[in-house]
């Protein structure tokens, strides 16, 4: 007899709390940020680029998300939003602006466009609190877990979705992404990646979703027809009772994902829908393609999937299971190219390249992972070239007792400035005008993290050039100016800057 994906997650919870116990540390390598492009039908409707050309901001709390969204010029200014650490309902906090419309339970994207959300460093995990996409466009979500959202129970986040859009939402591109629950919806789960109310051209690329009652769907009832154009490939799906998605209506392509351990049923394509299915590999699972618990069909078309060790119910009035032997019921034609790996790989080349912290690497078409092109930035890297500073002069508000404000510009991280509160503001400033579009501000040893929330100012004008939360490489328009202030608006211990860089580009 089956048991529910809660008690089939007690040893492995059991393992993970050992080693808490036993103060095991999990190590994470460095994220190379964006690397690529979209693929699949996030390429279609002119693309899907999330926040690249604008300003990159760095955040540690779900309020930092927030305010960076906030703090934009406008809703469709484009920004890319570095995130590290765990994000919270004890960090997250609704903030409000003219270029946002935020929530305190959810990181909430809602009437916005052209945002990168990118975990970098040591990681960035979504703790209980659910993404939650609402009549937006143009969105990329990568290297981020987001893990135990709950609809009931406490707390609550995103109506139990892991990644939710609907109402109008275009161009989504989620990947390298790990997506988890700790059981179905009688632990207090929903799906994990939902889609409905007309969205359209999303791409779920290199993630990993597992241990969930639901997968996700494409259409929240079977009159809710105005979604598709959705693509998932190389993704693993791992202990979900159903819908892998679930799509009503609409087209869907899926290709070299690893479905393991599909318990109830796996692809449903119901209400019309049409799903393309090339060379996946599936494992150890029940019913993983068909319309199942309606009698509204919908069609699929099928071609170089491999079945391990999976077991077909028997037709009946809601249940038309492609197996035991699947054969296309119609034809599915996709705008985009792409390269299939051989479905005997997938396993292999999933587990290699899936999910978050895996260094982004992607598969070259020939069951070979790849890592990211070595010419594509690193955000988190140091800026290249001449750090303005060196040449410069600084000043800034009170400081603290035995600190100086020429220890920011010195090249020397031993050396620092502090403020004499937790707040305060350090400038670096030149006698005639220079450009500057970057700038990197590095904390003294042993106050790495005490650095809040920031906003970046020409000292003149008092233009906001940037603003975010955490020490770290901030980038923004190139601007001439003869000051420039880092502007420290919180702080969670007293700040230490060692140096505050400055480059052109």
């Amino acid at each position: 007899m089956r048991r529910p994906v809660a008690l089939r997650l007690q040893a492995a919870l059991g393992t993970l709390a050992l080693a808490a116990a036993a103060g095991v540390v999990l190590t994470m390598p460095e994220a190379v940020a964006a690397a690529g492009g979209a693929t699949g039908y996030a390429t279609q409707n002119g693309g899907t680029t999330g926040g690249a050309g604008g300003q990159t901001v760095r955040a540690t709390t779900g309020t930092a998300i927030h305010q960076a969204l906030c703090g934009r010029a406008s809703s469709s200014t484009p920004i890319t939003i570095e995130v590290e650490g765990t994000i919270n309902h004890g960090n997250t906090s609704q903030v409000s602006g003219d270029s946002c419309s935020t929530a305190a339970d959810k990181i909430e994207l809602k009437q916005v466009s052209n945002i990168t959300i990118v975990g970098v460093g040591g990681g960035a995990v979504f703790d209980q609190m659910g993404i939650h996409i609402r009549d937006s466009s143009n969105i990329v979500i990568q290297n981020v877990t987001v893990r135990n959202v709950k609809k009931s129970g406490s707390p609550t986040s995103n109506g139990g979705d892991a990644i939710g859009m609907e109402s109008d939402v275009r161009n989504v591109w989620v990947d390298h992404s790990t997506l988890e629950a700790s059981g179905g919806e009688s632990e207090g789960y929903d799906g994990l990646f939902d889609m409905k109310d007309n969205t359209q051209y999303v791409t779920l690329s290199y993630s990993v979703l597992r241990n969930s009652g639901r997968g996700g769907l494409i259409g929240s009832s079977e009159s809710d027809r105005s979604n598709g154009y959705i693509t998932f490939h190389h993704n693993l799906y791992e202990n979900i009772d159903s819908r892998t998605p679930l799509l009503r209506g609409g087209i869907a392509h899926m290709y070299n994902n690893h479905y393991k351990s599909l318990n109830e049923s796996g692809i449903n394509s119901r209400a019309g829908a049409k799903a393309k299915v090339d060379n996946n590999y599936f494992e150890d699972s029940k019913d993983v393609l068909g319309t199942f618990y309606t009698d509204q069909a919908g069609t699929w078309q099928v071609s170089g999937n491999i079945y391990d060790n999976v077991t077909w119910s028997e037709p009946g009035e809601d249940n038309n299971p492609a197996g035991p032997d699947p054969k296309s019921n119609t034809t599915v034609s996709v705008p985009y190219s792409f390269t299939l790996d051989a479905a005997s790989c997938v396993p292999s080349v999933v587990s290699a390249t899936a999910g978050a912290n895996k260094g982004l690497k992607v598969s070259d078409g020939s069951c070979t992972p790849q890592s990211p092109d070595p010419t594509d930035p690193d955000p988190t890297d140091p800026p290249s070239g001449t750090n303005l500073s060196l040449t410069a002069g600084a000043d800034g508000s009170s400081k603290a007792s035995g600190t100086s404000y020429g220890n920011v510009r010195d090249g020397d991280l031993a050396t620092y400035w502090s403020p004499a509160g937790t707040t305060g503001s350090i400038s670096v400033k030149w006698s005639s005008a220079t450009t500057v579009s970057k700038i990197n501000v590095r904390e003294a040893a042993g106050s790495q993290g005490a650095i809040g929330s920031y906003r970046v100012l020409d000292h003149a004008t008092g233009a906001v050039l940037a603003s975010g939360s955490g020490a770290g490489v901030i980038t923004f328009s190139p601007v001439s100016l003869e000051k420039i202030t880092f502007q420290i608006t919180g702080a969670s211990g007293t700040p230490r800057i060692a140096e505050f860089e400055t480059y052109a580009g």
